[in-house]
């Protein structure tokens, strides 16, 4: 392997350990969730408000981390993230409130802007014959991330429950959902750090007419053999116009533009409408809805970041081979079928307590008035939830579900397990990776910071609205139609992206513009 080659690789490396933090603070909350709703008594808005507001204020940064970043440039912006995101985390560990804890998320969630930044930085700084291989580095340490979070998750809520003395002592006990909260220190630190030993971008050190700057840092990233090529073609690309934002924004919504500004808001659209996120954000929850009881979901929750690793591993070698197109077009087949799965699953289950599983609710004593039930057999989860509530409180069945669920709800848990477990698996080597590698390649460097925060926007917005809704929607609609309707976003994502979307692998940059600039859906 080039030096250069090597040096390209390692940058994009810590560039991505943001990747990581994200993909933590992100999913932690799947943990916390449960705790929370417990202790400060909230209804279902609040419930989705707690785990959503992160990507509120996402939209927030979608709006800004671009244009901040074309002006004090990529590494700068994604410093003062690394910091917020530390910030957050410490804030999480001393929430006592529920305000507290939202406004502590919302700051991590401005954060999230290193979502939008990092891909382009990392696609700035490699060539193009491994560019798609170096922005997926970000998305696996999202996933290790996610998964790092349901590791923690666990170990935390199992040393919780022992009566080790250094666990009291450090009231792990008392302030579980704080300490799984407060962990993210760690990773946010780290990353912090390991940016000053990255270069800054190249290309954007050229449209701020750093040029010998430039050319310094593509002699570290570029083989020899490609550098002349290389400065050739930001000389090409890039010049005075564009500069400001007025005019990056006159181009971005120009005629030449629509096609390409068209396939990135529908790409990122249909990535947060599928679920993705109420997967990987609500997964104890999920599994609780299933039936298996509170630890038995913390522990399939496990389960869920070790496929997407694998996935995402599988999605990084074939990417700039098989191309992203195809891994779309794949993943969003799998998608609609295994969410089709997982409704079918739900929709299959019955719920009936009878007086073994009564004999061990009972134990509660908060929970006899429970015995109403017995021998009452309820077809869908609403009218079994509507039933209990009204029999023992709406308090009293929210800080039980999950023991109520298990006790009285007979479904294939195992094929529930399976949709989403394909569910995660379709989307590793599809929409997670292939999406934020597109929005690195497709639009043109003069822009590109004003037009990725412009779909990051679409896909903030689309993130929050569907977290925020989802425990309405569930006692609203039922678990089954919810994971339906996942399915049915996911064919219609399908059909648009067979319809428009062009092959982008193994063009460079500057190839890539002259390609789509000016092009119409047929």
């Amino acid at each position: 392997m080039a030096p250069q080659t090597r040096n390209a690789l390692v940058y994009s490396s810590l560039i991505a350990l943001g990747g990581f933090v994200f993909g933590f603070d992100a999913s932690v909350i799947s943990g916390v969730v449960g705790f929370v709703t417990r202790e400060f008594d909230l209804d279902p808005i609040q419930q989705g408000l707690v785990v959503s507001v992160p990507s509120l204020t996402a939209i927030l940064a979608s709006l800004t981390v671009g244009p901040l970043a074309d002006f004090f440039g990529r590494k700068r912006v994604l410093q003062l993230l690394a910091l917020l995101y530390t910030i957050s985390a410490v804030l999480s560990v001393l929430s006592d409130s529920y305000l507290s804890l939202v406004l502590a998320r919302a700051i991590g969630g401005y954060a999230f802007g290193s979502l939008v930044l990092a891909p382009i930085y990392i696609a700035e700084l490699s060539p193009a014959q491994l560019r798609g291989r170096a922005v997926a580095i970000n998305q696996l340490m999202i996933i290790i991330g996610l998964s790092s979070a349901y590791f923690v998750n666990f170990f935390i809520q199992s040393i919780a429950a022992s009566d080790a003395a250094w666990v009291g002592a450090l009231r792990i006990d008392e302030h579980t959902w704080n300490w799984m909260l407060g962990v993210e220190t760690i990773p946010a630190l780290t990353w912090l750090l390991v940016l000053t030993l990255v270069p800054r971008s190249p290309r954007w050190l050229a449209t701020a007419g750093r040029w010998q700057e430039a050319k310094s840092v593509l002699s570290r990233v570029v083989p020899p053999d490609q550098s002349a090529s290389a400065e050739k073609e930001l000389h090409e690309t890039l010049g005075d116009d564009g500069t400001k934002l007025i005019d990056r924004l006159r181009e971005l919504f120009s005629r030449k533009m629509i096609f390409i500004l068209t396939i990135g808001i529908i790409v990122a659209i249909v990535q947060q409408i599928t679920g993705i996120n109420i997967v990987f954000f609500y997964a104890t929850t999920i599994f609780e809805q299933s039936g298996v009881g509170t630890d038995a979901a913390f522990a399939q929750a496990i389960s869920i970041g070790l496929v997407n690793i694998v996935f995402t591993v599988i999605a990084m070698a074939a990417i700039d081979s098989l191309g992203r197109r195809p891994l779309l077009i794949i993943g969003l087949v799998g998608v609609a079928f295994s969410m089709a799965v997982v409704a079918y699953g739900f929709n299959e289950a019955t719920y009936e307590l009878d007086a073994a599983a009564m004999a061990e609710l009972e134990e509660t004593a908060e929970l006899s008035a429970l015995q109403s039930l017995v021998g009452v057999e309820f077809g869908s989860d609403i009218d079994f939830k509507n039933a209990a509530k009204e029999a023992v409180g709406a308090s009293t069945f929210r800080d039980n579900e999950a023991a109520i669920l298990n006790a009285a709800m007979a479904a294939n848990s195992r094929l529930i397990l399976f949709g989403i477990l394909g569910f995660v698996a379709s989307f590793a080597i599809s929409l997670g990776p292939v999406m934020w590698v597109l929005l690195s390649e497709i639009f043109p460097v003069r822009i590109r910071g004003v037009a990725i925060s412009l779909v990051t926007l679409f896909n903030s917005a689309s993130s929050w609205l569907v977290q925020f809704l989802f425990p309405w929607t569930v006692a609203t609609v039922g678990v089954a139609g919810v994971f339906l309707s996942f399915s049915i976003f996911a064919l219609i994502g399908l059909v648009l992206v067979a319809w428009l979307l062009p092959e982008t692998k193994g063009l460079s940059l500057e190839e890539l513009e002259k390609k789509l600039a000016g092009r119409t859906a047929k």
